[in-house]
């Protein structure tokens, strides 16, 4: 069936999330809908960080970048999952599917290593206000952004090159809407010991870093909340963090709900409910949070679209 390390498969097959003929129509309304509002919404936050002098500041410019990444994320799995369905084919390349794998891999670990970036923003501006801007100059937060993106590339880069040497020999059928790593460990009949090593220790460490920072930064922030003896002053100190901490509870919050309680359902179904919430539901939903709970936010935006610039056909 294969020679060397070279395998004879050619595609995988996705089964999607329902291999029920009557949901297919209803899957692609809702994830199309899901898309379209997740492009829309972070591709706002983008323009008006952008168009705003007043938003080019560190904090915005991390949440630029994790906008960026949400477009990106969702964008990896959702249009081939729509077109799968569309087109009644769930056959994707190996090439395809290795490439759809290493982006999946770095937009997730990158929205890890930008909330925590975030964090120690926020750390910096209510613990240490005086010095915010003599400590978040401008070089540091150009390798604060660049260095999260290098080593998610180098992350997914690793998986990709260890599943290289890999052969896929009898069956090419993936129970998911895309091609993941785990997944395709499983399906292959060479021996993954190293690869599933390497997955652990990556996958433990691309988590408990970024999430120790955070931990140790609203440590930090809530002791100087405290400190504040105004009521109005508290608050304000804490409003300025108030959307990174929902974003964070979110997405640390589906971690712990997906994979580290027990479930009594099928394991390949908590697969795909832990990978919807991650590349779909989190993209879509960080928009409204940072624009409902920011104002700041809600007037870069409120300006974007009274902009006559960003609606040429109208008077």
């Amino acid at each position: 069936m294969h020679q060397g390390n070279q395998t004879t498969i050619s595609e995988f097959l996705l089964l999607g999330l329902s291999n029920q003929a009557e949901h297919q129509r209803l899957l692609f309304v809702l994830f199309l809908g899901m898309y379209l509002v997740t492009v829309v919404g972070n591709g706002l936050i983008i323009l008006a960080i952008g168009l705003d002098s007043y938003l080019h500041t560190p904090m915005y410019l991390f949440l630029a970048n994790l906008s960026f990444a949400d477009i990106s994320s969702i964008s990896t799995s959702v249009p081939q999952m729509l077109v799968n369905i569309q087109t009644k084919s769930q056959s994707i390349s190996y090439e395809s599917c290795l490439t759809q794998m290493y982006f999946s891999i770095v937009f997730v670990v990158i929205d890890n290593f930008l909330l925590g970036v975030m964090a120690y923003d926020r750390f910096v501006a209510i613990c240490h206000p005086l010095n915010y801007m003599t400590i978040m100059r401008p070089r540091p937060c150009i390798l604060l952004t660049v260095v999260p993106w290098v080593l998610s590339n180098i992350v997914a880069l690793t998986h990709t090159l260890l599943l290289l040497r890999l052969c896929f020999c009898d069956s090419n059928t993936l129970s998911h809407f895309f091609c993941d790593l785990a997944l395709l460990l499983k399906l292959s009949c060479s021996d993954t010991m190293i690869n599933e090593l390497v997955l652990f220790i990556v996958g433990l460490s691309v988590i408990t870093f970024p999430f120790a920072l955070i931990l140790f930064s609203y440590i930090c922030i809530v002791r100087a909340v405290l400190r504040i003896s105004s009521t109005e002053g508290k608050w304000k100190a804490f409003s300025t963090c108030a959307s990174h901490l929902t974003v964070v509870l979110l997405f640390y919050g589906t971690i712990m709900g997906v994979y580290f309680f027990p479930s009594s359902t099928h394991p390949d179904d908590k697969n795909k409910i832990g990978a919807v919430l991650f590349t779909v539901v989190t993209p879509m939903m960080n928009p409204f949070i940072y624009s409902l709970r920011n104002k700041d936010m809600k007037g870069a935006l409120r300006k974007l679209i009274n902009r006559k610039s960003f609606f040429p056909l109208m008077p």
